[in-house]
């Protein structure tokens, strides 16, 4: 299959320029790895070290609660339904809500305590209530986690405590950090802020003290053991500006707090968002073969944004790059041609664009005439 192209302006005028526009260096930070991603785009801003192995402490659990929120969506769990909390939730070291084997708590109470208060106890009784067992529950993480296309992912637990089989990547993390705002977002607006959370008369405080020190802050998950340090994903929102930042191996509570806030600093200074395209948009119109129609809209299902560098926009050219020649059958959703967005002859971003409907094969004739057409074409 070859590809042909086509150039057109975008939204807003455009002006010559001589130059990309000059981003200020990310700042340097005391961690062992990071990554600043913009949530609407996806593109990474920023990195180090964010395609190396980590453990991931605590953070583990927006997995857990990611398969939480699933289970409440299709029916399995109900937010006032109780569980029961066995021995080994009880028992569990680390943090918790402090549960015991007497009381049967609700799937809410259970998420607050998993959430806000970063509870062991409420983690394994989450993961036992979907999976039947802790086992079984980390089988299904690992089945979710190579469906987000976290590939350097492998859990072990629900919770994140060491392992040496249980790990991940602060690449693979931002992944699951938009997927979880993506698919969830009234969970995660009603959850993830909360800044304290009081159980059996026991009142702890969310350890993300990004919830009190920004106020564009709204979540999302600390972690901390020994041998990970002290980490923390946020995320900030001004306006329909949301960035995440995942910073991995910090010195202390402190530490990953400042240099979070760093990254969201540098974010929002540095770099703008454009919607450029509303999902379900007609970006480029092209050319079917064989099909019962000769012409397919080539569009993107979710709003297009594009993230640049301030001052950059004004200069964007957008290229389309279609996929040809596009043959029948085409299904609707299916990669048809990308959209890169080009300065100065350099692609600063590219994203996929989706058939917006399918396109059935024609009658035998209709086939017939196309693959003539096709020799000439």
């Amino acid at each position: 299959m070859t590809y042909f192209t086509s150039f057109f302006v975008l939204i807003l005028s455009l002006f010559v320029g001589n130059a990309y526009a000059e981003v200020a260096p990310a700042p340097e930070l005391a961690v062992k790895a990071y990554l600043l991603k913009d949530f609407n785009s996806n593109r990474v801003l920023a990195e180090q070290q964010s395609q190396s192995r980590v453990e991931p402490a605590s953070l583990t659990k927006l997995m857990t609660a990611y398969l939480s929120f699933k289970a409440l969506k299709n029916g399995q769990l109900q937010l006032d339904q109780t569980l029961p909390i066995s021995e080994k939730a009880w028992r569990i070291e680390g943090s918790k809500m402090f549960v015991d084997t007497t009381m049967t708590v609700t799937v809410d109470e259970l998420l607050h305590g998993m959430i806000i208060q970063s509870g062991n106890d409420a983690s394994i009784a989450l993961a036992e209530g979907i999976g039947g067992t802790e086992a079984a529950f980390a089988t299904k993480m690992n089945q979710e986690a190579a469906r987000l296309g976290m590939k350097n992912t492998h859990f072990m637990n629900a919770t994140g405590l060491p392992d040496a089989q249980h790990y991940t990547t602060a690449y693979d993390l931002s992944l699951l950090a938009t997927a979880l705002i993506q698919d969830f977002p009234e969970q995660y607006k009603r959850l993830y802020s909360v800044k304290e959370y009081t159980y059996n008369k026991i009142t702890q405080p969310n350890r993300n003290r990004l919830l009190w020190l920004d106020p564009n802050v709204d979540g999302m998950k600390t972690g901390h053991t020994e041998s990970a340090g002290f980490c923390l994903i946020s995320s900030a929102k001004r306006g329909e500006h949301r960035l995440i930042s995942v910073v991995l191996g910090a010195a202390n509570d402190n530490a990953r707090a400042t240099e979070s806030q760093k990254l969201l600093n540098y974010g929002y200074q540095f770099f703008d968002a454009h919607l450029v395209y509303k999902a379900g948009a007609t970006i480029a119109t092209q050319k079917v073969w064989k099909g019962t129609e000769s012409k397919l809209a080539a569009t993107t299902f979710q709003d297009l944004y594009v993230t640049l560098p301030k001052g950059d926009y004004a200069r964007a050219k957008a290229k389309v790059i279609s996929k040809q020649p596009l043959i029948a059958p085409v299904a609707k959703g299916q990669e048809i041609g990308r959209i890169q967005f080009v300065i100065d002859e350099k692609v600063v971003d590219e994203q996929k664009l989706l058939a917006a409907k399918e396109v059935k094969v024609a009658g035998i004739f209709g086939r017939l005439w196309d693959s003539f057409m096709l020799l000439f074409a």
